[in-house]
């Protein structure tokens, strides 16, 4: 390992290497040897949403965050709206991802393991040797993957969605998990304006864009917030520490290009003519391809997909994922989507449910007393 690769890795721990040396990245295999519209409709898949109550023991499967309220899982009598969390309750995917040492765990883990991949990316590039975008193709499929070629005069660059990518929105989630009800568009536009100091940079991520930018590497934004609002996600962003940010430079918003869309590969190939794209980050399967959103697709041929030989390569070798169990594509499916037929088990020890007691009838209502003359 060159002394300059060392030097820029020892920025990610406090001017510290273990062992002296941290193992180079794997380069992304080229693509011919590898082998949204948003689900609900309602919302971008990419920005939070207001939460259903938190789940209690026997209660009915929660609705998908972003689903319209007239497909939701009812929680009660049908018309009825689910209760209103409990006082200073906090959903269990939001307890994991913003309160959670094992969630800051994983997304340093994804941070670093990105950190080296394009420390090492960016040796190559300055000294000559060629480095291949990550970006698939217009005329691409998921089954066929082919990524878009770079030009030989690009800088290189890595993408990043922004919400729970880059940015946690501490200030939204919080009052988000005191609240229920559908997404609320004007709540989140409200909150693009003037969340801006409410907000902290995921873990790890700061150390490593400070390491892509000293490799030569650009770091660019591709964010489902609205374009309308960049003055205020530039400085949102430049206050968490991931600065510098201009708009169109090195910043894309949902309103940049030509199709006005929640999707992200127009963006993404605008992008890729001014760079050549060597890592995108996300937290959901849209920051890599909208083809993971379209809507033929099921949770299990969506699963399996990542998995595919062509497309699994790429994970942590260009296409770095960090977690989200509070809101977005990911959360979707009943319980034949989620768990196979062939992988169920049935307790042989355990008791039978006995059987629901009929409710006891509702009590008369109380009869007022009727006015009448006054007995002397």
């Amino acid at each position: 390992m060159t002394a300059r690769r060392i030097a820029l890795l020892a920025l990610l721990a406090g001017s510290t290497v273990i062992g002296g040396c941290v193992a180079a990245a794997v380069p992304v295999v080229a693509a011919g040897a590898i082998g949204k519209k948003q689900f609900f409709g309602k919302k971008d898949e990419d920005l939070p949403s207001s939460q259903p109550a938190p789940l209690v023991a026997a209660a009915p499967q929660a609705a998908p965050v972003g689903i319209p309220a007239a497909e939701a899982i009812p929680s009660g009598a049908p018309g009825t709206s689910p209760p209103p969390p409990p006082p200073g309750s906090v959903p269990p995917g939001m307890q994991y991802l913003y309160g959670s040492g094992e969630a800051s765990a994983v997304s340093i883990q994804a941070y670093l393991a990105l950190a080296d991949f394009l420390v090492a990316r960016g040796g190559d590039f300055a000294v000559g040797h060629p480095v291949s975008s990550v970006v698939l193709a217009p005329d691409a499929t998921l089954e066929a993957p082919k990524f878009l070629k770079c030009g030989p005069k690009q800088r290189p660059a890595v993408v990043l969605d922004i919400d729970e990518t880059a940015l946690m929105n501490l200030g939204y989630e919080a009052d988000d998990s005191q609240r229920s009800g559908p997404y609320d568009q004007k709540r989140w536009d409200r909150w693009e304006a003037s969340g801006v100091t409410a907000v902290d940079a995921v873990p790890g991520a700061v150390e490593t864009l400070r390491a892509a930018r000293a490799s030569g590497i650009e770091v660019v934004f591709n964010s489902n917030r609205n374009s309308t609002n960049a003055t205020a996600t530039i400085d949102a962003l430049t206050l968490a520490g991931l600065g510098p940010v201009v708009h169109l430079q090195n910043l894309w918003l949902k309103g940049d290009d030509s199709t006005g869309g929640s999707g992200k590969d127009a963006r993404r190939w605008e992008i890729s003519q001014k760079y050549c794209v060597i890592a995108m980050v996300g937290d959901q399967l849209g920051d890599f391809s909208d083809l993971f959103n379209a809507p033929n697709l099921s949770p299990a041929q969506r699963r399996a997909l990542t998995n595919s030989p062509k497309l699994r390569i790429l994970w942590g070798h260009g296409w770095f994922v960090l977690p989200n169990p509070v809101y977005g594509t990911a959360l979707k499916g009943n319980i034949d989507d989620v768990f196979p037929k062939d992988r169920r088990w049935t307790d042989s020890g355990a008791q039978p449910l006995a059987p629901a007691l009929p409710s006891p009838p509702a009590p008369a209502p109380a009869v007022p007393p009727v006015a009448g003359p006054v007995l002397k």
